[in-house]
């Protein structure tokens, strides 16, 4: 089991419940075709390993697993009502902060065209599909490499290895980024290995790691939904 959350932004019983309509909105929008071909990274995956009918069992039992976590979870947490808002602001401000930086880093001081690390498959998407993909990646890889991936790494060098705290938050964050990044890079419909969108991947997911650990895991997937849209849906309208 992960390491439990210990921050200042919302429980985790608050952030399941916040991230439940990002979960039920990508899984009705993934029926459609032209999302499933431009899907995220662990759709794809699951897709080319498991089928359409496997994908579909498999999120049926995570939005079961996240219920039953959420409602196991009310025995010692309480749903805060009141963080909606202040979550969906924040996160907004993170993404759009994120996301001004990242694109002026890569294009104008690094010279790399920011398209380069849209994911495969999306040019021919239209808005529905694009938001549909931004939430599948937000709550599938914040799920898999920050709460799982990063959350067991830092109860393992805590508990097993009996690492300091923070050397043992940092390596987990520094080795969950690099797997988020390098996982973008694998299998037939992977991008192109370049050092630039490598990078780029990394720091986001430094980004990502961060929000995670020190806001909550709402926070973390909200603000990967959100830059998400303001790239997909930047990159539509040709801005």
């Amino acid at each position: 089991m992960p390491a439990p959350e210990k921050k200042k932004g919302t429980n985790l019983l608050t952030s399941l419940f916040l991230v439940l309509p990002l979960l039920v909105f990508y899984e009705l929008g993934i029926l459609t075709s032209e999302t499933r071909n431009g899907a995220d990274l662990i759709t794809q995956t699951l897709l080319q390993l498991i089928g359409l009918k496997g994908f579909l069992a498999v999120q049926g039992a995570l939005l079961v697993a996240i219920v039953g976590l959420a409602f196991y979870l009310r025995k010692t947490e309480q749903f805060e009502f009141k963080q909606i808002l202040p979550v969906l602001l924040e996160s907004a401000i993170y993404a759009l902060t994120m996301g001004t930086l990242i694109l002026f880093v890569m294009e104008d001081l690094m010279g790399i065209d920011p398209r380069l690390a849209a994911a495969p498959g999306t040019q021919s998407m239209g808005i529905f599909d694009r938001l549909v993909m931004s939430a599948g990646a937000g709550v599938h890889e914040e799920l898999v490499f920050r709460l799982l991936i990063m959350g067991g790494l830092i109860l393992f060098f805590d508990k097993v290895l009996k690492l300091r705290s923070w050397l043992a938050i940092g390596l987990a964050m520094l080795i969950s980024s690099i797997a988020f990044s390098a996982a973008h890079h694998i299998g037939q419909l992977g991008d192109p290995v370049q050092l630039g969108v490598f990078v780029y991947r990394v720091i986001a997911g430094l980004f990502f790691a961060a929000l995670y650990r020190f806001r909550s895991f709402a926070i973390a997937v909200y603000s990967h939904t959100l830059y998400d849209v303001y790239v997909l849906v930047g990159q539509y309208f040709g801005l």
